[in-house]
């Protein structure tokens, strides 16, 4: 598998992976809390073919400047800045987990900008600023770096907790690298920036091609969830991959790729 190539934004902010013909249409992967742009390596490959694909490193990872002050609507300013400096014109936006949350968000400002959406594996609401259910998530999360424990040494732990039956043995390997890598200001940061997030009221304004994607074992995105989700959204299409959890590109890359190609086909999206 040919490796993409790892680039960086004219202004310097933010760093990206890259396949494909620059002239082809933009396929641009947004990664979840635990990943990284090269978390996305076998879906730039696959889809490099037929489509400029583009993954980038959220601020804050990888090499892009993290942002000042971290809340979902400033990551999608920070999508839509990202999305200027590579001139990527109408492009598909793929987004797993909090990616999927900053594709909504971008959405409501953007509306007419994308050709198609995948939202994979999240969620149109996190609980309420100060719900008790949010508490419990986030001590769970950042209790253990609060006690002394590193990214490095959760990552295995954090990866098994994410992830369904017989997941591909490569995948979990990148999963924990990915895991193990991010910063942990940048870890959380993140986990704060879910609370309060609700784009429930916007779903039925969702105007493009749509995707929602679940794997049946994702406790964190529950498959039942999302399928209720895609009926709010006018032209969703919603796909349930069986005994996946919440990282179904690394846990099941093939049966995710089929599910993606599917859907690029359907919409017939075409060179150029």
């Amino acid at each position: 598998m040919s490796q993409p190539a790892p680039m960086i934004t004219r202004d310097g902010r933010f760093a990206y992976e890259a396949a494909g013909d620059p002239g082809a249409t933009p396929l641009i992967f947004l990664h979840g809390i635990g990943g990284a742009a090269r978390a996305w390596r076998q879906q730039l490959a696959t889809f490099g073919s037929r489509f400029r694909t583009i993954a980038w490193d959220m601020p804050g990872y990888g090499g892009s400047v993290p942002l000042a002050s971290v809340s979902i609507a400033a990551l999608a300013d920070a999508l839509q800045q990202f999305i200027e400096q590579i001139g990527a014109s109408r492009p598909v936006l793929v987004g797993h987990s909090i990616g999927g949350m900053i594709v909504q968000k971008w959405l409501v400002q953007s509306p007419k900008l994308a050709r198609a959406v995948v939202l994979a594996q999240t969620s149109p609401a996190f609980g309420k600023a100060h719900g008790d259910w949010q508490k419990s998530f986030i001590a769970a999360r950042l209790g253990p770096l609060d006690r002394g424990e590193t990214m490095k040494s959760l990552a295995p732990s954090l990866v098994k907790e994410l992830v369904g039956d017989d997941p591909d043995p490569k995948g979990m390997e990148l999963a924990r690298e990915c895991m193990s890598s991010v910063p942990e200001a940048s870890y959380r940061a993140m986990m704060l920036a879910l609370i309060g997030f609700d784009q429930r009221s916007t779903l039925k304004d969702i105007s493009v091609p749509t995707l929602l994607l679940s794997g049946s074992r994702d406790n964190n995105a529950p498959a039942p969830m999302m399928a209720k989700t895609a009926t709010y959204i006018p032209s969703a299409e919603y796909v349930e991959l069986p005994g996946v959890g919440h990282l179904a590109n690394l846990e099941r890359p093939d049966a995710f790729d089929k599910v993606l190609g599917g859907f690029l086909d359907s919409i017939a999206v075409k060179h150029g």
